[in-house]
């Protein structure tokens, strides 16, 4: 069952993507068009953040959290870029180092046999350690849409 959870999170992140893209649109004043790409980086970095603390979840494997978090930091560098104000970008950037916690957190952590079926392997997580990168990783994003609230003001 987990395996599908993963293929469906990254169609919908990359439908929500999509959509973002498009309603972006172009030209018409730069007031709105800055609070549209605030709105579009806030939501990508939104994606991002549910994404990972998702994978943390639920990932089977050190290897398939690494690759996860390669992507993540991927989308990360591309939602930087397409930053339009200095406070958002720092914001972004903070959340881009968000990530490099979580990802020196995942390479702390160790496969063992499953419980339930001892063929198959999970990762060995500290439930507290777990809820402190989600909050971290959930609080970083947080501060990115708080960028975006102070710009339309």
């Amino acid at each position: 069952m987990q395996r599908f959870a993963m293929p469906t999170a990254l169609v919908f992140a990359a439908a929500l993507a999509l959509s973002g893209c498009a309603a972006g649109g172009g030209g018409g004043d730069t007031a709105g068009s800055t609070e549209d790409n605030c709105t579009t980086v806030a939501g990508h970095v939104r994606d991002i953040s549910n994404g990972v603390q998702n994978t943390l979840a639920s990932a089977t494997s050190a290897d398939e959290l690494e690759e996860y978090l390669e992507e993540a930091k991927s989308r990360v560098t591309e939602a930087a870029d397409e930053a339009e104000s200095d406070d958002l970008e720092t914001a972004v950037d903070d959340f881009a180092a968000t990530l490099e916690g979580v990802g020196e957190y995942a390479d702390g952590l160790e496969e063992a046999p499953s419980e339930e079926d001892p063929e198959t392997t999970t990762l060995q997580q500290d439930p507290d350690a777990l809820a402190e990168q989600q909050a971290a990783v959930q609080e970083a994003a947080g501060e990115v849409a708080s960028v975006c609230s102070a710009e339309e003001e």
